[in-house]
């Protein structure tokens, strides 16, 4: 695996991203399709050194990952324009976290339905009362196909990341 060329902008603090993946909401899945890659951003959680997201049982996802499992995920998030006086020395604060590896369709209802209900959670807390159980997963069928809902696991073989922090008042605030 190539390693991170610009290395003040590399982040090796794990905590943070450990972080950084539990709070970003969004990631984007990049997969290797037929002609083009494809990519497609999905909300996802964090746990257990892991990335897990849901999606319809069918679709070209689901079909694409039943077929080539290596993937790219990245999450990342921009905190704004950093000002500099010369127009080509501006940049922009961010962080960034790629994870490569594969992709592995949970088939296990009770695994599936303990990554659901974390996902739940993050994105909604405390809002529903009861977890979901294996028996509810193994039940439940999409309205748009009938399909049964999908987990996906990704086990990442390889985490890279990047920052470029910068202070509020190095930020460009149009007034």
């Amino acid at each position: 695996m190539n390693k991170i060329r610009y290395v003040q902008r590399d982040c090796k603090d794990k905590d943070k991203i450990e972080k950084f993946l539990r709070k970003t909401r969004t990631g984007v899945i990049g997969m290797n399709a037929e002609d083009y890659p494809y990519t497609v951003p999905v909300n996802y959680g964090w746990f257990d050194d892991s990335i897990f997201f849901h999606g319809m049982g069918s679709g070209k996802k689901a079909d694409i990952l039943s077929e080539e499992p290596p993937v790219c995920f990245t999450v990342y998030e921009e905190f704004g324009t950093v000002k500099d006086p010369m127009p080509c020395h501006a940049d922009t604060s961010y962080m960034s976290v790629m994870l490569f590896g594969k992709i592995e369709k949970i088939h296990d209802f009770e695994e599936a339905a303990t990554a659901l209900w974390k996902l739940v959670e993050k994105y909604m807390p405390g809002y529903y009362q009861k977890p979901l159980t294996s028996k509810f997963i193994e039940q439940y069928k999409s309205s748009l196909d009938g399909n049964r809902v999908s987990v996906f696991k990704l086990t990442p073989e390889h985490i890279t990341a990047k920052e470029n922090q910068a202070e509020e008042s190095e930020l460009f605030k149009k007034e």
